[in-house]
C-alpha cells in the first residue's frame, strides 16, 4: 500500500527551520569572507620568496585538503578542550569552515597568481610600488578574475558542507531539518524540503557571488 505524502503537517515546523536556514546563511557569510581573507594570504606567503613561515602554510594547506571536514570539527569540538581551548558550537563550526575554506582558497588563488606574468611584478618595481603593493594592485585583481568561477564553486562546497556541523548540535538548517524528523517522522517530506532548501540558497548564492564578480572583477 503506498504511503501518502503528508507536507501540511510541516507547515507548523517552518520557523524552526527558517531558523535554521538563517543560522547556514550566518555561517556561509562569515566563513567565505574570512576563508578567502585567508587564502589571499596564504596565496600572497606561497607565491613570493621560500621562507619558514610560507613552509609552514603549506603544511596547512596539505593538512587540510588531505583529511576530511568532519575529524578537522570533530577535533575542533573535542581535541582543542584538551589543550585548554574551549569554544561553543557555533565558534567551533565557523572556524572548522573557515580554516577549510582558506586552505582551499589558497591553491586557488595561487594558481591563477602562478600564471601572472611577471612583467606585471616587473611593472610594478618600475612604479615604484613595494611588492606588498605590487601584490595587491597589480597582481592580485587579474588573478583573481581568472580563478573567481572556481573560488566560487568553493565557497559554495563549504556552504553545503556546512550541513555536517549538525553533528556537533549546532543548530543549522539540516539539525532543524533532523530535528522536525525526529518528531513527524516525515522522513521524505521533511528531507525533500531540505534538500529543495540548499539547492535555491546554492543557486542565489552562485548568482549572488557572480554578479559582485562582474561587478568588482569584471570577472566571466
Amino acid at each position: 500500500m503506498t504511503e501518502q505524502l503528508n507536507f501540511p503537517a510541516l507547515l507548523p515546523y517552518w520557523p524552526q527551520l527558517l531558523a535554521g536556514l538563517w543560522v547556514t546563511i550566518q555561517l556561509t557569510v562569515l566563513a567565505t569572507v574570512g576563508g578567502v581573507a585567508l587564502g589571499i594570504l596564504g596565496a600572497a606567503l606561497r607565491s613570493g620568496r621560500p621562507s619558514a613561515l610560507s613552509r609552514l602554510w603549506g603544511c596547512y594547506v596539505e593538512l587540510i585538503r588531505n583529511t576530511p571536514f568532519v575529524v578537522q570539527l570533530f577535533f575542533i569540538v573535542f581535541g582543542l578542550p584538551n589543550l585548554g581551548l574551549k569554544l561553543t558550537a557555533g565558534e567551533a563550526a565557523l572556524l572548522a569552515m573557515l580554516i577549510n575554506l582558506g586552505a582551499y582558497s589558497t591553491e586557488i588563488i595561487r594558481a591563477g597568481i602562478q600564471v601572472t606574468p611577471k612583467g606585471q611584478w616587473e611593472a610594478g618595481r618600475v612604479l615604484g610600488l613595494t611588492r606588498s603593493q605590487t601584490f595587491f594592485r597589480v597582481v592580485l585583481p587579474p588573478s583573481l578574475k581568472r580563478i573567481y568561477p572556481a573560488l566560487v564553486s568553493q565557497c559554495i562546497i563549504v556552504m553545503l558542507g556546512s550541513s555536517v556541523v549538525s553533528q556537533v548540535s549546532y543548530e543549522e538548517l539540516t539539525f532543524a531539518a533532523n530535528l522536525i524528523q525526529s518528531r513527524t517522522f516525515l522522513s521524505f517530506e521533511v528531507y525533500l524540503v531540505t534538500t529543495l532548501v540548499y539547492l535555491a540558497l546554492s543557486i542565489a548564492m552562485r548568482q549572488l557571488l557572480l554578479a559582485a564578480g562582474r561587478k568588482w572583477l569584471r570577472a566571466p
